[in-house]
């Protein structure tokens, strides 16, 4: 099952790896992926803590590709989810027993990990106990212990950990102190980065009476290396320095490369060069960018079985793959 940064579901026809190189098509970020049957079921993980249960069967399969997947066609996932108001889906998750963990990051910098004991005979279910105002902002499978947990707060601080410091705790539990953060200080990213593979760290500055989503930022993209882990529990390392006039981070985001960015509307976006110096500021964007998405794991290839089809031996609805473009879309 994909989940692409734009909101839109879809899944794969096949067992096979996802390509994680080819030209750039919109709605082409993955936020989120997880294997399952055709006939499995898989979780959507929200702000609010949530995990609701989907079937795979309900979902249209894309047609093979010889590069990176799109999910133009793709059915939006807040079909399947009943949100409240301001709670945001944010990745899919694994549901049978025994998968790999889910690593979660709040705004006010708890840490959790999962353990997948999910409740077989129902349809939603809650993932952490939030604190009074909190809430989850991102969310990510752990595929193994060579990985890092990584927060960046609003004020540009990053802060990353091994996975391996935090202890695998039931549903009901609340996690546990992942970042130490200053007064009025939040978190604005999370996320889980493997070790073992080349990473960056994108941050974009700007002014905290904007509008939302108005203003693209002073950008820019350094490599993984340059932050120094620490404890967790622990104060982040500067991240990006500010201007005049700049007081807040407005895109943060670390992962593995390839990265893919993308407009609000799904639209590919190039990144600079990932040449940023860990505490250096960054130069005027061109474009705002609404999302990144690093490569789908190659632990957790998309889609497993080939019964595809629903009950009745139907083949299942297919979504045409949009064209591949070398440039991107702006």
């Amino acid at each position: 099952m994909l989940l692409s940064s734009s909101g839109l579901l879809a899944r794969t026809g096949s067992a096979d790896p996802i390509p994680a190189e080819g030209g750039r098509a919109k709605h082409d970020a993955i936020a989120g992926a997880v294997r399952t049957s055709a006939r499995g079921h898989f979780g959507i993980v929200t702000s609010a803590g949530r995990m609701v249960r989907v079937s795979a069967l309900d979902l249209p399969t894309l047609v093979p590709t010889s590069g990176a997947p799109n999910l133009a066609g793709g059915t939006p996932a807040k079909m399947y989810v009943d949100l409240a108001r301001g709670e945001r889906i944010l990745t899919l998750a694994g549901v049978e027993p025994g998968g790999p963990t889910l690593a979660l990051g709040t705004a006010q910098g708890v840490v959790k990990r999962v353990v997948p004991d999910y409740p077989l005979g129902r349809s939603e279910w809650e993932v952490i106990a939030l604190k009074p105002g909190d809430q989850v902002v991102g969310a990510a499978q752990v595929p193994s212990e060579q990985t890092d947990l990584v927060f960046i707060s609003a004020t540009a601080q990053l802060l990353r950990f091994p996975a391996s410091s935090v202890r695998p705790q039931g549903r009901a539990a609340g996690g546990m102190a992942g970042i130490r953060l200053a007064p009025k200080d939040s978190v604005v990213f999370f996320g889980v980065v493997d070790t073992g593979s080349e990473g960056i760290v994108v941050t974009a500055s700007g002014a905290s009476d904007a509008l939302p989503g108005t203003q693209a930022g002073a950008i820019k993209v350094a490599p993984y290396e340059e932050y120094p882990p620490k404890g967790r529990g622990t104060g982040g390392v500067r991240a990006h320095r500010f201007l005049k006039g700049e007081d807040v981070l407005v895109l943060a985001w670390a992962g593995n490369t390839p990265a893919r960015a993308s407009g609000a509307n799904g639209a590919a976006l190039e990144l600079p060069a990932a040449t940023g110096k860990r505490d250096g500021s960054g130069f005027a964007g061109t474009a705002i960018i609404a999302a990144i998405a690093g490569p789908v794991p190659d632990a957790t290839p998309v889609l497993a079985g080939g019964d595809s089809g629903d009950e009745t031996g139907d083949a299942p609805s297919q979504i045409p793959a949009a064209p591949e473009r070398d440039e991107p879309e702006g």
